[in-house]
């Protein structure tokens, strides 16, 4: 899968175009898997490459901090590596990952038709979803973009709402179910773990102070939807996972700083890998339970029973699989 930063510099319109949807696609969820099979179905008919755009920031990001009021923005379902690799497994071709700015967030429904769909992209095949708005102020329509399609020669398409159990899956959804610490909802949601991924990194080597050693990644995002303790399932350690527990958080009795991280602590460390072998690698974490919201414990003794307490109960909800 090709991603650009932006729109390509050879514009896709002079190598034959491409069909196209358009979306934030947080979590890459039920709803928009169906989407892009429809999309990937189109494209290989048409013998044109799938082509997805994305933002990031949110465009909803944008305009929180545009007001001054960054709490408006939502919580974040997915990094950005995590939605890539996610739309990379449904067979998406090229991914344009838009900066969402006040120069795009200003663009007109015309202009991006004209300039982006037609002159820059060579879209002959567009798919949207059913509230799908675009241009500034919003002001683009489906009945607008049909209707440019016809005069330009591009095929439009509209998807409707996409349903679990009667359930409109909807990223809305996801975040909802991921800050109640509903995980086996999200999972359905999604059709899959709730998962978070990244290279696992080096930190303060408290957790080997503590007598539990972690492995850390960085959520690349100062809001996840999740957040608390939970039981996890590390895949890239080993071949086979390996069950473990974690933090998604920011740490408020050790640092307290803002930054997110998803400290993993496996219960069974793999004895091949020495004592720094996990380091460096690119891991898989499932967020399978949640245990409880993060806690600020009043020393670090405290601390340390607490995650004591956590790796118990954690070691307990896995016998309970068995």
């Amino acid at each position: 899968m090709q991603v650009f930063r932006g729109l390509p510099r050879i514009p896709m319109a002079a190598t034959g175009g491409c069909a196209l949807t358009i979306g934030n696609f947080d979590g890459v969820h039920r709803g928009h898997q169906a989407m892009l099979a429809l999309l990937t179905n189109e494209a290989r008919h048409r013998g044109l490459p799938s082509c997805v755009m994305t933002f990031e920031p949110h465009p909803r990001d944008h305009f929180a901090l545009r007001r001054g009021q960054p709490e408006l923005a939502p919580p974040r379902i997915a990094t950005l590596r995590d939605k890539l690799g996610e739309l990379e497994r449904c067979g998406i071709d090229r991914v344009l990952v838009m900066r969402f700015d006040d120069r795009l967030a200003s663009q007109s429904p015309e202009s991006f038709i004209d300039d982006t769909l037609v002159r820059d992209l060579g879209a002959r095949y567009v798919l949207v979803g059913d509230d799908f708005r675009f241009g500034a102020q919003r002001a683009g329509t489906y009945a607008m973009l049909d209707e440019a399609g016809t005069r330009a020669g591009f095929d439009v398409a509209r998807m409707m709402s996409y349903e679990v159990h009667g359930l409109r899956v909807s990223s809305s959804a996801v975040r909802d179910a991921l800050m109640q610490g509903r995980m086996a909802d999200a999972a359905a949601l999604l059709g899959r773990p709730y998962t978070v991924s990244g290279h696992a990194l080096h930190g303060r080597k408290l957790g080997r102070e503590l007598g539990f050693r972690t492995l850390n990644l960085r959520f690349g995002h100062p809001r996840p939807a999740a957040m608390g303790i939970f039981v996890v399932r590390v895949h890239g350690l080993t071949a086979a996972p390996v069950p473990g527990v974690a933090s998604l958080g920011v740490r408020p009795t050790v640092e307290d700083a803002g930054r997110v991280l998803l400290e993993v602590h496996c219960l069974h460390w793999p004895r091949q890998l020495g004592l720094d072998g996990g380091y460096g690698r690119v891991l898989r974490v499932e967020l399978l339970h949640k245990l409880h919201d993060e806690r600020r414990y009043a020393s670090m003794d405290d601390l340390r029973a607490g995650i004591a307490n956590d790796k118990r109960d954690a070691r307990a909800w896995w016998r309970a699989q068995a």
